[in-house]
């Protein structure tokens, strides 16, 4: 373990510039202070945590409760005691600009599993564990160099790049074929799982996130590929995942292709008001987690996941 958290604080040297707001997650589940210890008791087993944040009637942190609160309830007869009495109110924080290292300090130093996330004015943004951490050095440039066979291996395999799980083409909830003759047509899949999301009447701030999402990423393909191209959509208790796989030539240098304003895209491609550059840029600005996989005259798999908002149920 000592060499692991070695190895986790050299990396975290190297991506100094990374901030605990890049990494965090968002969909954070507090209770409030005034809560009973049987309510938050629930709340932990249905969204299977182990601890959770307590909140004010501003929604300011207040202090924390964990299993070993619950499992002390349990053992004194206190559930139907307000959270406030039991909570451990000393909560060790972090800060949205707080650097890497210093994030990764803070884990050594206290041992906890997760650290919430605090503004200015004292209130919950986020929340953030060691698999966040992990992800945030991987997705510095937002992709996965993966060499020889095993890039080839994972290049538009069955299993998810940011989260391991199987996602099967022949299962996903929409799949749309891109049309990479016709670059007028460059978008249409992303305005039709557009339609498809809001159908079904999600929140419309998700919808257009996965839309200008899967816009870039289809553009991109229709540009650049010279193959074919596939969008497929998968839905999650949580979350969505958004993959746009091609087989086509590859991206020849990702460092580059990261950087906010380059392009290859051909002049007649530019004259028709695609080609500026911004498309990863954009995906990286919309979606959650994105990961990029490409091998020269292989392809190019974009991986891209959606949290849903959570309801916050304390204060409801």
């Amino acid at each position: 373990m000592p060499e692991k958290n070695n190895q986790l604080s050299r990396y975290a040297a190297i991506f100094e510039d990374i901030r605990a707001g890049d990494i965090m997650s968002t969909n954070v589940v507090e209770i409030s202070a005034e809560k009973k210890i049987a309510h938050a008791k629930e709340l932990m087993k249905i969204k299977k945590i182990s601890g959770m944040p307590v909140v004010d009637e501003n929604r300011r942190l207040v202090g924390i409760i964990s299993i070993e609160d619950i499992i002390h309830a349990l053992e004194f007869n206190k559930l139907n005691d307000p959270i406030r009495r039991l909570m451990s109110p000393n909560v060790v924080t972090l800060r949205r600009d707080d650097p890497l290292p210093a994030v990764v300090k803070r884990f050594e130093s206290y041992k906890f599993g997760r650290f919430p996330v605090v503004d200015d004015d004292g209130r919950v943004c986020g929340i953030i564990t060691k698999d966040d951490i992990l992800h945030g050095i991987v997705e510095k440039f937002n992709l996965i160099y993966i060499h020889d066979q095993q890039r080839t291996r994972t290049l538009n395999a069955e299993y998810s790049a940011i989260t391991g799980e199987r996602l099967k083409a022949d299962e996903a909830s929409f799949h749309y074929q891109i049309d990479t003759a016709d670059i007028d047509a460059a978008g249409s899949g992303a305005a039709m799982l557009k339609r498809y999301l809001a159908g079904k009447n999600f929140h419309n701030d998700i919808v257009r996130r996965v839309g200008v999402a899967t816009y870039e990423a289809e553009t991109n393909v229709v540009i650049h590929s010279k193959g074919q191209g596939d969008i497929y959509f998968f839905q999650d208790e949580d979350r969505f995942i958004v993959r746009v796989v091609d087989n086509g030539v590859g991206i020849e240098d990702l460092d580059k292709a990261m950087k906010e304003g380059y392009s290859t895209a051909p002049d007649h491609v530019r004259e028709r008001g695609f080609g500026a550059g911004m498309g990863i840029a954009n995906m990286k600005r919309f979606a959650d987690k994105l990961v990029i996989i490409s091998e020269k005259g292989a392809g190019t798999q974009v991986e891209m996941i959606f949290y849903l908002p959570t309801q916050t149920w304390p204060l409801i």
